[in-house]
């Protein structure tokens, strides 16, 4: 959905490059590294979807989505979850409980939302000025946001934040047992292999921290639900070609969203990934129209 241009970067196996710290956010050179396995990861989808897509194809329909709305991306999805966004996304960061002077690794989190959100919290509610994001995105469109958005925070000033381009699916360059929050919203949806990205987010991950993911679920109400899906598939298209002058993109957007598994199927993926996952594994907002999954990895 919103990872439409996903996979430019992903494909290409790029690995996670720095390309900001303070403040010097202009004159970026975008560039990309040598392929790894790229046969792999052009091959089919990963089996927790009901179809298979050629990666090819999510490449191609990923980076035709992201080149277009990157700039107006979160102000769309803001309109079409009737201004419910940014309060998930609040909630999300909130039920993670970060703890003072974490480092945070924040995954296709290209425009800063969640960034913006994580450090806010830590400097309210812990009266924290050491915590610190990592920000990795796939896509150097939308990382140009987000260093539009934060580029002249106290935030950059102090070094808090980073932005690099790089595959979720690996995460290159990112060391084993390195970061205390792995964090994705609105992204693992997009992969064609979430499993690996479960799979790098466990080897990046310091024993006992934390792996939060914010995720469009699937509603299980029978009266709530038909009309969700409705709305996903009739409504959002339209929205997206009124207010955005694009009704494809999101149309493959809303199949997107509708193809990912259902909470429960995804919840075990987690845990077979190795982490620990208290009770059903998920909390769902607004009957499961997002989930939040928020699980352990175990202590060495």
């Amino acid at each position: 959905m919103f990872s439409q241009s996903l996979f430019r970067g992903l494909k290409a196996s790029l690995a996670v490059r720095p390309l900001v710290r303070g403040s010097q956010h202009t004159g970026l050179r975008w560039s990309s590294g040598a392929a790894n396995n790229s046969s792999d990861l052009c091959s089919s989808s990963s089996a927790l979807y009901g179809d298979t897509v050629p990666m090819s194809q999510k490449e191609e329909i990923m980076d035709e989505v992201y080149c277009k709305v990157a700039d107006r991306y979160d102000a769309v999805i803001d309109i079409l979850s009737v201004f419910m966004n940014t309060m998930w996304k609040r909630n999300f960061v909130k039920q993670i409980k970060p703890q003072p002077g974490a480092l945070m690794l924040d995954v296709a989190g290209g425009t800063g939302e969640i960034a913006n959100h994580y450090l806010r919290y830590q400097d309210k509610v812990n009266g924290d000025k050491k915590s610190s994001v990592k920000i990795v995105d796939y896509n150097p469109h939308m990382l140009r946001v987000g260093m539009k958005r934060l580029g002249n925070t106290e935030w950059m000033r102090d070094k808090r934040i980073s932005f690099a381009q790089g595959n979720a699916e690996d995460l290159q360059g990112v060391a084993d047992d390195s970061v205390d929050i792995y964090s994705i919203s609105a992204g693992m949806h997009n992969l064609p292999h979430p499993e690996r990205a479960l799979n790098a987010a466990y080897r990046v991950i310091k024993p006992g921290g934390t792996f939060a993911c914010l995720e469009y679920g699937h509603v299980d109400n029978p009266v709530i639900g038909p009309i969700c899906r409705w709305y996903m598939d009739n409504a959002v298209p339209v929205l997206g070609g009124w207010i955005a002058g694009d009704s494809g993109s999101y149309e493959r957007l809303a199949k997107s969203v509708r193809n990912f598994p259902h909470q429960k199927v995804f919840a075990q993926a987690i845990r077979d990934a190795g982490f620990v996952l208290p009770g059903d594994g998920y909390q769902v907002f607004q009957w499961g129209m997002m989930v939040v999954y928020i699980g352990t990895k175990p202590n060495k």
